[in-house]
């Protein structure tokens, strides 16, 4: 486990501290949802290791400061399924579970998601919670091609992608979360 944490360490220091944090904001969401004691730990090493995937996306991609083009995509797309393997080459007792985790951390509620376009709740609960607190920390924190978004506008933006992106229970109890903690607590 420790060289696998110290590889997405050292791809590059966004990732390493977006996993930090979308880590953080799935836990607490998770614990809003209802997850068990034993899925939330599931779902914590999946948080922490859904971007492992990128260590195989190269720099002109994953740094690129504007849009990717089409083959770019294919490229950045691929990342999930690269974790999948990479977490399962480490031969840990947890992988069954988690690597589904890493695997559809992308899948949309509607079905247009990647890497297998799962829809509604054929993806885990704990890809759909994984799937908020990643956008939401996505979306706040400033990257090579946007500028971070205040909690508002991201709320707004999440709030349009209910029902196609992001499961809408999900969603709300992620709204309900940020209400009563303040999501700079969270964040």
């Amino acid at each position: 486990m420790e060289v696998i944490t110290a590889a997405l360490h050292e791809r590059d220091a966004y990732t390493r501290f977006h996993c930090d944090r979308v880590t953080r904001l799935a836990q607490a969401l998770g614990r809003a949802c209802g997850l068990s004691g034993r899925e939330l730990t599931t779902l914590h090493l999946g948080a922490v290791f859904h971007d492992i995937g990128k260590i195989g996306v190269p720099d002109h991609v994953l740094l690129k400061p504007g849009r990717l083009t089409a083959e770019e995509w294919t490229l950045m797309k691929a990342h999930p399924e690269q974790g999948e393997r990479i977490f399962r080459s480490a031969a840990l007792e947890c992988a069954d579970e988690v690597s589904p985790i890493i695997r559809h951390h992308h899948e949309s509620f509607d079905g247009s998601g990647y890497p297998d376009g799962l829809r509604g709740e054929c993806i885990p609960l704990p890809c759909r919670i994984l799937l908020v607190a990643d956008g939401y920390d996505a979306m706040a924190t400033a990257r090579s091609y946007h500028r971070a978004r205040s909690h508002d506008e991201v709320m707004q933006i999440m709030a349009s992608e209910q029902g196609t992106k992001l499961d809408p229970d999900v969603l709300l109890e992620f709204t309900r979360l940020t209400r009563s903690r303040g999501w700079a607590a969270l964040h």
